[in-house]
């Protein structure tokens, strides 16, 4: 096991490894990262209330998403290209995710095959689904997915086209160009550009029309306003997977956890509602959960955890997001995360 005492540590020691392309690769944004940026202050304008006197000895930290168990309310969110990061990529995730009992994202960009993840595996992982092909692709995919016993499907819609991350163009590093490891993409049946096209095009009777592919519970990632949530329920949508995408596509975006709480008003308990983009610390955990999300996803640092030190460094992550989680619990008073709520949590003057 990794012995680092703080998450700073791990992701120091994940700038240290990695080359320097791939690094800002991991960690950076789109053009100005202002929406990047506005991740981490959005969340300095809360602040969490101390309560005493609360006997605390036992603080239970497990929740649920979509009918498992979570005993930490932290997912691992989906990242393509993870065999950057560790050479088993997104199977060293999903490995992780089971022994520290939550749950991993699989990208459709990300190696090995969803095949080999879910069979790497015995615990519930999410196939994240991008629209490469045609619909009759889609439609494979969707029954591979089914077939390897993924637990859901989430699709991801915020990639009508891709965001300019100009770390990435500085350096002249072309991912989507360089990337040879995308074996379930090895049947694709367009090319690059129709891809592009088809990613463009997708609208709310695409979204109907997936629906209709699959019985697998449905989650769509990247809404970040309340009326695209309202309406994703009623296209029967189970979960609303609020994220900007880490900052990496719009940039003077609007940070997630400021449109949170509208979102879960807007959904009104229909579906669950899960969160990423900007969240590195146990507290940054606390308030998501505070403002109506079931649990968080880390993407950046899920990347930073595998690059320190492997499947290790990715569990010590975690286990550090865990006793985060626990020592701010016991300070506001939570025995429990159903304990955590808008009272928790004041708005205030960001420091920055």
């Amino acid at each position: 096991m990794s012995e680092f005492l703080t998450i700073p540590e791990i992701i120091h020691a994940a700038e240290e490894k990695l080359p320097r392309p791939i690094w800002d690769f991991a960690s950076g944004g789109a053009e100005t990262e202002t929406t990047l940026r506005r991740n981490r202050l959005a969340m300095e304008r809360y602040a969490l209330c101390q309560r005493v006197l609360v006997d605390v000895r036992k603080c239970d930290f497990s929740t649920t998403f979509l009918n498992h168990r979570l005993s930490i309310p932290v997912m691992l969110a989906p990242v393509g290209s993870l065999t950057r990061f560790a050479p088993d990529g997104a199977l060293a995730a999903a490995r992780v995710a089971e022994r520290k009992g939550t749950i991993a994202f699989v990208s459709t960009v990300s190696a090995p095959s969803l095949e080999t993840v879910a069979a790497g595996v015995d615990g519930p992982a999410i196939f994240q689904l991008y629209n490469y092909g045609d619909r009759d692709w889609v439609k494979s995919i969707v029954r591979r997915v089914e077939n390897a016993g993924y637990c859901a499907l989430c699709l991801t819609a915020d990639t009508a086209m891709y965001g300019r991350r100009e770390r990435d163009l500085h350096n002249r590093f072309f991912p989507r160009q360089v990337a040879s490891d995308r074996p379930n993409l090895a049947d694709v049946n367009c090319t690059h550009d129709e891809a592009e096209v088809n990613k463009a095009g997708m609208t709310w009777e695409y979204l109907a029309w997936l629906r209709d592919q699959t019985r697998l519970p449905l989650i769509l990632k990247g809404v970040m306003m309340a009326d695209d949530a309202a309406r994703a329920v009623e296209a029967g949508v189970e979960a609303i997977y609020v994220s900007n995408h880490g900052g990496r596509q719009l940039d003077h975006g609007l940070a997630t956890i400021e449109v949170l709480p509208e979102i879960v008003q807007a959904v009104a308990g229909r579906a669950e509602v899960l969160v990423d983009s900007g969240f590195v610390r146990g507290t940054d955990v606390i308030k998501g959960l505070a403002l109506g999300a079931k649990a968080v996803a880390i993407g950046k640092l899920m990347s930073w955890g595998l690059a320190a030190d492997g499947e290790a460094g990715l569990e010590r992550a975690l286990d550090l997001l865990a006793r985060e989680i626990e020592v701010g619990m016991a300070l506001i008073g939570a025995t429990s995360v159903a304990e955590i709520g808008p009272h928790v949590i004041r708005p205030t003057m960001p420091l920055g």
